[in-house]
């Protein structure tokens, strides 16, 4: 069965609001606040996530424009998220969160009506209209993350994080070609408790390499928002070890992740 773009597009919508919520009064300074990724205020996250949903809606509704696009910035050293970081500082809060609102809505409304199998460019690859809302999906919860940690906000996970999860699992071969590795043959096995204490589960039952533990781990450690050792996954097997040292949910090249000790285990679920 196809793919539900307008459940895909409700369930973006709620974690934009989310993500709004944690900005929309924040005062200039708080905006400027350094968030866990090195270099970025929390005002970088907000300007990223709008900016690539300007992108995103390019690739669906112009995808030579933005194939042509993309090559031309690859002849010039590739796509650099620090200097888009940059390109937009002088930006003022409330200038910066209306482009947010009006590009989400954009995005929102733009993918409502496409089909879920049609192909769209992005970096390094085409992928489905689907597949391409739930990474949007995906980058809002992970720099919404970002956002949360500055702010020392707890966040609730959702079964919203499913989304998340998947996207993960299904990026292990994107995972170790952005570090110049073969994909190993063997399966893994992933099985995730769900925040409503659901059972998630990809890879065939009775793989030798599996990984388990809470889906909110699992994504934090895939969209790079947590080390490992920050985590309380169960990780078992060469393969397994070898996929979630470098997991990435996100396009582009291998991130520097957080480092070991930055966060406690379940740190997130924390209160202020």
């Amino acid at each position: 069965m196809p793919a539900d773009m307008n459940a895909l597009a409700d369930d973006l919508a709620a974690e934009t609001a989310i993500v709004r919520e944690l900005v929309a009064g924040l005062d200039e300074q708080a905006w400027r606040q350094a968030t866990p990724a090195p270099g970025w205020s929390i005002a970088d996250q907000i300007s990223h996530l709008a900016h690539f949903d300007d992108v995103a809606v390019q690739s669906a509704v112009r995808p030579r424009e933005f194939s042509a696009e993309l090559a031309s910035a690859a002849q010039s050293g590739g796509i650099d998220p620090d200097a888009i970081a940059a390109r937009y500082r002088a930006m003022q809060p409330a200038t910066l969160l209306d482009w947010f609102d009006n590009a989400r809505a954009r995005l929102l409304d733009t993918f409502r009506s496409l089909h879920p199998s049609v192909r769209v460019p992005w970096f390094g690859m085409h992928m489905s209209a689907a597949s391409s809302l739930t990474a949007r999906l995906m980058e809002t919860w992970a720099h919404g993350q970002d956002i949360a940690d500055a702010l020392g906000i707890r966040r609730e996970p959702t079964d919203r994080l499913r989304h998340v999860a998947h996207i993960g699992v299904a990026a292990r071969p994107f995972s170790f070609a952005a570090h110049g590795q073969p994909l190993p043959q063997e399966p893994v096995r992933v099985e995730l408790i769900s925040p409503g204490r659901d059972v998630w589960m990809w890879g065939p039952p009775g793989a030798a390499d599996r990984v388990t533990g809470s889906a909110l781990d699992f994504c934090l450690a895939v969209t790079q928002r947590r080390h490992l050792d920050d985590t309380s996954l169960l990780i078992s097997g060469p393969i397994a070890t070898g996929w979630m040292s470098i997991a990435q949910a996100f396009a582009g090249p291998p991130g520097p992740g957080r480092q070991p000790g930055q966060f406690r285990p379940g740190q997130d679920l924390a209160g202020r």
